[in-house]
């Protein structure tokens, strides 16, 4: 963050740039999002049955799972909610923590899942990755880990 008062403008190739990861990121989101919804999940379901199948048991914490997703804690309670009417994905409560609630991934949330990563992949490396030379998709990791070092300390 500048201290000083004078605002630093993008120049005419950085507004480019940054208009089009706008546009590019918000069709690409909605593209994958369409494509899960033949499996009954959209995009922000289908990561959260991903964290919980790397997770060891396939649980996390409710709270830790907010935090990997970047999402509110009463967001991820209403998302969890939906998941787990439809079976997916059951809350526990934590025998050495009273307060602490574990979100699992059920037997047919992992099925679900296995069902729906190769038609998600495919689509991840047609609408992204194969569009960048593997340069270019190794400098897009290196920005966003920084951006999200960045903005994370920022918290």
């Amino acid at each position: 963050m500048t201290t000083t008062t004078e605002t630093r403008w993008l120049n005419a190739e950085q507004q480019v740039a940054w208009r089009a990861y706008l546009l590019g990121t918000a069709r690409l989101m909605a593209k994958l999002d369409d494509e899960l919804r033949q499996f009954g999940i959209g995009i922000n379901d289908y990561e959260i049955l991903v964290r919980l199948s790397e997770a060891p048991d396939r649980r996390l914490r409710m709270a830790d799972l907010a935090d990997r997703l970047h999402q509110s804690r009463s967001r991820l309670t209403h998302t969890i909610g939906r998941l787990e009417a439809a079976e997916l994905v059951r809350r526990t409560s934590c025998t050495s923590d009273k307060r602490g609630v574990w979100a699992e991934l059920t037997d047919a949330g992992h099925a679900l899942l296995v069902e729906a990563a190769p038609t998600h992949v495919d689509s991840v490396r047609e609408n992204l990755v194969d569009l960048a030379s593997p340069e270019d998709f190794t400098a897009i990791g290196r920005v966003f880990d920084a951006v999200a070092e960045h903005v994370g300390q920022q918290r």
